[in-house]
């Protein structure tokens, strides 16, 4: 059985915004164009045991959403630590074991009159297999598009062009809608360098994101090894299953500092000097939009998301995965602060609003949701 559970706590969470592209209807996806959408009946479903992008990202979405009237629903493992973050006004549905999830996912979905299914991650899109035939089953590319995961939903959302690209003989409806800020969390400030006990001229160098091999934490270990000086720190915050190869690599290095999750990104951010996006793969990358709302200087993996969006911005790009290449840019950030310091940055953010991220996602639903009730011909194409 599903467990349901009300919470009203907020959350600070990931967000996204749709970006104008050669295969995609302007009409439909420009902010000035869109018609209101009717209230929906929503269900997230993403079964996870931590919180990371994905998850701040459906957070938010869910939050947006049901403050907008819409009645949301969230399907996900029992004592998730997402529960806790979603608002009052969204169900989260809670379910003990992987068994017969799909069967009791669609009850969920039957009992609850869902309208729309939209799955995050590879275990949420294999459980919409069972959905009733009336539920548009709809997945945000997170990671990216994989055919025995994908090919079955009437609609996918990818969050850079790259991905638009790759779908194949994908016979849904896609549109790129790209991340957007999530709502700005009032996070207490503190002060990490008296927390770490370090001296207050030490240079902050900090990361954040899960300790996954993906995300290039042993890349960015060994190139501040290797270029930073003794009155510089690099702080991590996140948690994952490198962590253990990571302090082993880190080699008893004081100066480095993995400190696990924390609820209080913004705060974290506001103690750095430089923020560092390492990243081997990355279809987005929520953080890096995180640091630029701080104004932080940013040196970040040409990775796919990233190096997308970030193009005409005034941040440094690396190649993903090179050591000497990200050392070579630490050392020019060190050079910089010894010389005249790092200054904050203003970044121009208007391309990542929440509120056009939000309204493009409810605006693809109904287009798929209409998509399903009409007749398709063999001769048109679904995609937009």
């Amino acid at each position: 059985m599903s467990v349901s559970s009300r919470n009203g706590d907020t959350s600070r969470v990931a967000t996204f915004e749709s970006s104008p592209h050669p295969s995609m209807d302007q009409g439909a996806s420009s902010p000035g164009n869109r018609k209101a959408t009717s209230k929906q009946r929503i269900l997230h479903v993403l079964f996870s045991s931590r919180i990371a992008g994905s998850e701040r990202y459906c957070i938010d979405l869910a939050n947006g959403q049901a403050a907008l009237g819409h009645e949301v629903h969230v399907a996900g493992r029992f004592a998730s630590p997402m529960a806790a973050l979603f608002s009052k006004d969204v169900v989260f549905h809670g379910f003990a074991t992987p068994f017969l999830r799909g069967m009791r996912l669609r009850r969920l979905m039957i009992s609850a009159a869902i309208e729309i299914a939209h799955a995050h991650l590879s275990p949420a899109c294999k459980a919409l297999a069972t959905a009733p035939s009336s539920v548009s089953k709809i997945a945000t590319l997170h990671v990216g598009f994989k055919a025995k995961q994908h090919a079955s939903l009437d609609g996918v959302i990818c969050v850079n062009r790259a991905q638009l690209s790759r779908l194949g003989n994908y016979t849904g409806q896609a549109r790129l809608i790209s991340n957007w800020l999530p709502a700005a969390e009032e996070g207490e400030n503190f002060d990490l360098r008296s927390k770490l006990k370090l001296p207050r001229k030490t240079t902050l160098v900090g990361a954040v994101g899960r300790l996954h091999p993906s995300k290039g934490y042993d890349v960015l270990v060994s190139a501040f090894q290797q270029a930073a000086p003794d009155d510089a720190a690099l702080v991590i915050v996140g948690g994952g299953p490198q962590h253990a190869a990571l302090k082993s690599l880190s080699k008893g290095d004081s100066r480095i500092h993995l400190l696990g999750h924390s609820d209080n990104v913004s705060g974290f951010l506001r103690n750095l000097d430089l923020f560092v996006s390492p990243s081997r793969e990355e279809s987005f990358g929520l953080a890096i939009l995180e640091a630029m709302r701080e104004g932080l200087p940013i040196i970040a993996t040409a990775a796919e998301g990233p190096s997308e969006y970030l193009r005409g911005h005034p941040v440094t790009l690396v190649e993903p995965g090179s050591i000497d290449r990200l050392a070579v840019a630490l050392g020019d950030a060190f050079y910089v602060k010894a010389a005249v310091g790092l200054s904050r940055v203003v970044y121009e953010l208007s391309s990542f609003s929440r509120t056009d991220g939000i309204a493009n996602v409810l605006d693809f639903y109904s287009q798929v949701a209409r998509g399903n009730a009409a007749p398709i011909s063999s001769d048109t194409s679904r995609h937009l």
